[in-house]
């Protein structure tokens, strides 16, 4: 009972208050109150341990699946322990939710080069932008990348540092993961369950060093190429190519994963950059992550091809040139804004980036092909001034022969992944999002699956463009493919693609997502993704006779339950 002073104040204050007032207050209080153990008159809840968490938010941004895995995985054993968890996509976080939040727990991952997921970016961006105090805040921040990459956790330190400016107070120092994350994330989990178990002593032995990266051990194959075919016809506009890569070992990946290629620079561009600075291609240069001739650098460990802003700024600073701010290849650099002399050179190329790793989806299965992996990689094209320019990784490969040696590392997506045998299956992959699902493929039918499997595949010309026709037509004939659906663009003067298709079978599609079926997306991210989603939950309004914020809802479900995955790029 409150003393008549103190509840005179008390009333004064919610006469005063807005409801959104009222509403603040009443959080704010909640949280304090369960800072204060709860007691059975000793002072101690239950079983002995003092109680000082009852609710946490946690939230994911990712771009393959693995950040949401991973707080999934979380949410989970909290919930065991007793906790209330809000568990949140980035993309679905209401970003006015943060001024409510006690404890904050961040699991995000980095893109490229130090790009925040894109489903993400939204939140980011206005993070990143808020004024104004956190002071209630009480966070975490798990960040995922990959080491090969100069900038591979800069999202994760990004908002570990913005949530520090605004006032938050950080629970356990940022950890920083690589690509084989589990051992690392592990120990992440156990802190934020001691805070959670155990209340904020439990955090202060992680001390208050940002924790250094967490490095998995990448494991590097080297494999000879036995296959390297253009599976385009001829008087196709585009070249597809199919590359097999065998390996003298048995090769530790599984259907839906990646392999991470570190491609090399071409020959006679190298040959131009030593033409320019009349530097010694053999001279033995350290840099702080290679050590080797200028020719090895420039060929196999830096990358020469438009280079940040960043890197054009410290090339600038070295040859003392007013350079805009813009990305640029060095060989333009050298070309325009020539060095002084080769010493001048050799410490342009100390500053440059490591070429970062460009990744393929793996199109083979394990259990068909332990020693191999396959890969389907169309040559990239693009316009920079006008003139054509293919990207370097495509180029790379597409040069390679039988017989070439080839070294990689298998980057896993553990969330893009078969459901069980039994579970009905919807793979949407037109062009070279084909490869996932020729694993899938292979592998449900080494496993003999009896679950349905349905593909939506898409190009320009039937006669030219329908990669692995032969095997599709072998999987149908053989029951393993149960439907396939194709558009072929450019084969009418109207153009159709996947998601005309899908749109033609709505009602059988809606019958499938009705009994259980798994839907996997793959290709390119814009507009491919977006327009096949667009379809998918018009084809649920349609069919389920739903309004457009019902079928949306009915989606949210269906992604909350696991049976939606996306691998775009």
């Amino acid at each position: 009972m409150l003393p008549g002073s103190k509840f005179k104040t008390l009333q004064e204050l919610i006469n005063s208050s807005s409801k959104e007032e009222l509403i603040w207050i009443n959080g704010y209080l909640t949280g304090l109150v369960s800072s204060f153990p709860e007691t059975n008159g000793n002072g101690h809840n239950g079983n002995g341990h003092l109680q000082v968490v009852k609710k946490i938010s946690i939230v994911f941004g990712t771009e393959t699946g693995n950040s949401k895995k991973l707080a999934t995985e979380l949410a989970a054993a909290a919930k065991q322990k007793g906790i209330t968890v809000k568990c949140t996509g980035l993309d679905q976080y209401r970003f006015t939710d943060l001024e409510k939040e006690e404890y904050f727990f961040v699991v995000i991952s980095t893109q490229g080069e130090g790009e925040p997921p894109q489903p993400a970016k939204k939140f980011i961006d206005a993070l990143l932008a808020k004024e104004g105090q956190l002071p209630h805040l009480r966070f975490a921040v798990l960040a995922l990348g990959d080491t090969s990459y100069p900038l591979y956790c800069k999202t994760g330190e990004d908002v570990d540092a913005q949530l520090q400016k605004l006032g938050g107070k950080q629970l356990i120092p940022l950890h920083r993961c690589d690509v084989d994350f589990e051992r690392p994330a592990k120990l992440w989990f156990d802190k934020v369950l001691a805070i959670t178990e155990k209340g904020e002593a439990a955090a202060k032995s992680a001390g208050t060093a940002p924790a250094p990266a967490a490095k998995g051990e990448k494991k590097i194959y080297d494999g000879t190429i036995i296959t390297h075919i253009n599976l385009n016809e001829r008087g196709s506009s585009k070249t597809t190519w199919h590359i097999e890569i065998a390996v003298d070992e048995t090769v530790n990946y599984e259907h839906g994963d990646a392999i991470a290629i570190i491609p090399h620079n071409r020959k006679e561009i190298v040959d131009r950059i030593f033409e320019l600075t009349g530097a010694d291609d053999q001279k033995i240069v350290e840099t702080t992550k290679h050590a080797g001739s200028m020719r090895k650098l420039l060929t196999e460990k830096l990358n020469i091809c438009y280079l940040l802003s960043s890197a054009v700024k410290k090339y600038a600073a070295i040859t003392k040139q007013e350079i805009p701010d813009t990305r640029m290849d060095l060989i333009d650099l050298l070309r325009i804004y020539p060095v002084k002399d080769a010493a001048q050179f050799e410490e342009v190329l100390k500053v440059l980036p490591g070429i970062a790793p460009r990744l393929y989806s793996v199109s083979s299965s394990p259990l068909v092909n332990p020693n191999e992996v396959h890969l389907t990689v169309s040559r990239h094209a693009f316009l920079k001034e006008a003139e054509n320019h293919y990207g370097l990784c495509t180029t790379f490969l597409g040069d390679l022969s039988v017989n070439a040696k080839l070294s990689f590392y298998v980057h896993r997506n553990r969330a893009f992944k078969l459901p069980s045998d039994d579970k009905p299956v919807i793979m949407i992959g037109p062009g070279t999002g084909v490869a996932p699902f020729r694993s899938f493929l292979a592998e449900r039918d080494a496993r003999g699956a009896s679950g349905k499997n349905w593909f939506f595949f898409g190009e320009q010309h039937f006669t030219t463009d329908f990669l692995y026709q032969t095997e599709m037509q072998l999987y149908q004939q053989t029951g393993v493919l149960h439907k396939i659906s194709l558009a072929f663009s450019r084969d009418q003067r109207e153009k159709i693609y996947v998601q005309h298709r899908m749109e033609e079978n709505g009602r059988e599609l809606f019958q499938w997502l009705e009994s259980g079926a798994y839907v996997y997306i793959s290709g390119t991210k814009d507009p491919m993704s977006k327009d096949v989603e667009a379809s998918l939950i018009g084809i649920v309004s349609r069919y389920g006779n739903k309004s457009k914020e019902e079928a949306e809802q009915y989606w949210d479900q269906i992604e909350k339950d696991g049976r939606y995955h996306k691998d775009v790029y």
